[in-house]
């Protein structure tokens, strides 16, 4: 398989390992300083892109890969706002993306893990929930992806909640998240069930950044070839199957 990376950071290289690992080709790397190769003929010749940049960059990194016919697997936060345009554009058969705040196996499994205990914990409202997220000092956008993706999840399954928030002051109604910047940490996302005579934690702790880079040249293996919008959910479930 022909892939084209837009990002060649750290992940951008991590990811380039493991695509190569796996047989196959890195035939376009496109950076903050050569990004009118999207252009060019190697990245129209991939057979999916790959894109980990950064979340004021995402969506036209997206959309012009799109437009490019280059079906993406994008792994920028910090801009889901505008996913609905690219979802409806893919979905009008003018596109391929996946985009997903995690491509990590590991992650993916905690969030089923996440739901299954917010369901198990909802009849039970002396358990409050809290969430703490953990990531390197290059991370811009706050609370990450995964937590807004976890916290989404207890919100829907959780009667008793409305929403989230950042503020140390907050409404019974709604779930605090905290956030840390340091180091060089991959990520760790922790959500705790309190009540007044015990605690329930859950963790995910990433080692390094290779879980996330291995899953994203999976679901590029999966992708390739495939049409319209596609979600995490639907990779890791066809993964399960098998």
């Amino acid at each position: 398989m022909k892939i084209a990376l837009i990002g060649y950071g750290k992940m951008g290289h991590a990811i380039e390992r493991h695509a190569t690992g796996r047989g196959h080709t890195v035939v376009c790397r496109i950076d903050a300083d050569n990004m009118a190769d999207i252009d060019s003929p190697e990245f129209a010749s991939a057979d999916v892109a790959i894109e980990f940049t950064r979340p004021d960059a995402g969506y036209d990194n997206c959309l012009r890969a799109i437009t490019r016919g280059v079906p993406v697997v994008s792994g920028t936060t910090g801009w889901a706002d505008r996913l609905p345009e690219l979802k409806a554009l893919c979905d009008s058969g003018r596109g391929t993306l996946l985009w997903s705040s995690n491509y990590s196996i590991g992650v993916n499994l905690f969030l089923a893990l996440n739901r299954y205990l917010t369901r198990l914990m909802a009849p039970f409202p002396q358990y409050r929930p809290a969430m703490n997220e953990v990531h390197h000092i290059h991370k811009l956008d706050h609370p990450s992806g995964t937590a807004l993706t976890l916290a989404g999840d207890i919100i829907a399954a959780h009667p008793a909640l409305t929403g989230w928030t950042e503020e140390a002051a907050h409404a019974d109604d709604t779930l605090p998240i905290t956030h840390e910047r340091r180091g060089e940490v991959p990520g760790i996302h922790t959500i705790t069930w309190e009540s007044p005579v015990d605690s329930i934690t859950i963790t995910h702790d990433a080692k390094s950044r290779d879980g996330f880079a291995l899953g994203a040249v999976m679901a590029a293996e999966w992708l390739a070839g495939k049409t319209g919008y596609h979600t995490i959910d639907q990779f890791i479930q066809e993964l399960i199957a098998q």
